[in-house]
């Protein structure tokens, strides 16, 4: 399990991944609102933060390839997102 510092390191890295991915970065621009001015505004908002993280954890190939892109476990960004705001599991039982 990451501490909150780790989990927003990986954040941030996955945040600077998305911005460089010509492909992706419009598809997060449009599912979330955001401009191109909100990444770097909200880049210290862990809760941002954890959003970046949502979006990537939404499909296979971009956790894959984002964690390719920084030698991190494909498990990595999963992990670190349980640690952002908004990330605890909810349990109904």
């Amino acid at each position: 399990m990451f501490r909150q510092d780790s989990a927003e390191t990986i954040a941030l890295q996955a945040l600077s991944w998305l911005a460089a991915n010509e492909e992706v970065l419009p598809v997060f621009l449009g599912a979330t609102g955001a401009s191109i001015g909100d990444l770097s505004r909200q880049a210290a908002d862990p809760e941002f933060l954890g959003s970046v993280l949502d979006f990537i954890l939404m499909d296979d190939a971009w956790v894959m390839a984002f964690c390719d892109s920084v030698s991190l476990p494909y498990t990595a960004p999963m992990q670190a997102r349980a640690v952002l705001p908004g990330g605890q599991s909810l349990h109904w039982t």
